[in-house]
């Protein structure tokens, strides 16, 4: 049986109208057109359903019967198709989104604010995880999308760029090269040799760019050792105070109000690090994930320039 949803259309429009000139006003189809599909749906039903005769139309048993069964069907199916077409468009529900510690600290919080207030009905849930468990989490599906530093090789993810991060010194307050700082700003790299570090982990996304510009500038582990490495930002920050080291830290990981008990300064040449959104190669998001990939795209792209 190959009955089309066509042809109980037209059927429920004739058992309502009782004409079929009117049925073809109605759905904008000729007289003819409507005769046949009614030719049809009976032809494939084996069972009369109309009775015609020059001034009406009339319904058999058996199409009283079809019209009563059929009516709410085809509305159910209706409401049905609408509430897909509804989620595919509507930006409502939870989203889930990764990002690594540093970023989530520093980006996130005015994001979900943003999206608090913009987006009243969406639902975001950060997922705060160090940079390898973002990736794997966006690869899994276990979250929508994620926030990370640029990582070596992206794979079967999508990304944008969003901002550069540029790298600084963190110093004690009384250190040597605190004095030594060009215009009181920045140091070089090169000035780092010699100099006892503590470093993020390399659990962190930055840590692979921090190796590489320092055996850059002939600070490798031989000259400039690495003493402690850390998960956090704040044990890094607590360790130099103490004087086990320097450290690096990326522009981000310095709160806005500075560190009142620490000396922060530039690192020339510039190094930066890219912060990108990343989720997974040619799977579509839900209309709530993407609403909120747009929003923080659009807050973070308008960042001014560390």
């Amino acid at each position: 049986m190959h009955v089309s949803l066509r042809q109980l259309q037209v059927f429920l429009c004739v058992a309502q109208c009782r004409s079929f000139s009117q049925t073809g006003q109605t759905l904008g189809l000729t007289q003819s057109a409507v005769s046949r599909a009614m030719v049809e749906l009976e032809g494939q039903l084996h069972v009369r359903l109309l009775d015609r005769t020059t001034r009406e139309v009339l319904l058999t048993d058996a199409g009283q019967l079809l019209a009563q069964k059929a009516a709410p069907l085809l509305q159910e199916l209706a409401d049905t198709l609408a509430e897909v077409a509804d989620v595919g468009h509507a930006a409502r529900g939870q989203v889930r989104m990764a990002s690594s510690p540093t970023l989530s600290a520093a980006l996130m919080p005015a994001c979900i604010a943003a999206c608090n207030r913009e987006l009243p009905q969406v639902q975001l849930q950060l997922v705060d995880r160090l940079q390898q468990e973002v990736l794997a989490q966006v690869r899994s599906g276990d979250v929508h999308f994620g926030l990370v530093v640029e990582p070596p090789e992206l794979g079967d993810l999508d990304c944008i760029n969003l901002l550069h991060d540029p790298f600084v010194a963190v110093l004690p307050p009384g250190h040597a090269l605190v004095q030594q700082a060009h215009d009181a700003t920045s140091l070089r790299w090169d000035q780092l040799r010699g100099e006892a570090l503590v470093l993020l982990d390399h659990a962190s996304g930055s840590r692979r760019l921090m190796d590489a510009a320092l055996l850059a500038s002939g600070c490798g582990p031989e000259h400039s050792p690495v003493v402690q490495e850390v998960g956090h930002v704040t044990t890094a920050f607590r360790m130099v105070e103490a004087g086990i080291g320097i450290s690096i830290m990326p522009g981000l990981a310095i709160p806005a109000h500075g560190l009142s008990s620490l000396q922060v300064r530039d690192l020339r040449p510039q190094v930066q690090r890219a912060i990108m959104l990343v989720r997974r190669r040619q799977r579509s998001l839900p209309a709530a994930a993407q609403a909120v990939w747009d929003l923080v795209a659009r807050r973070l792209t308008t960042l001014p320039p560390q």
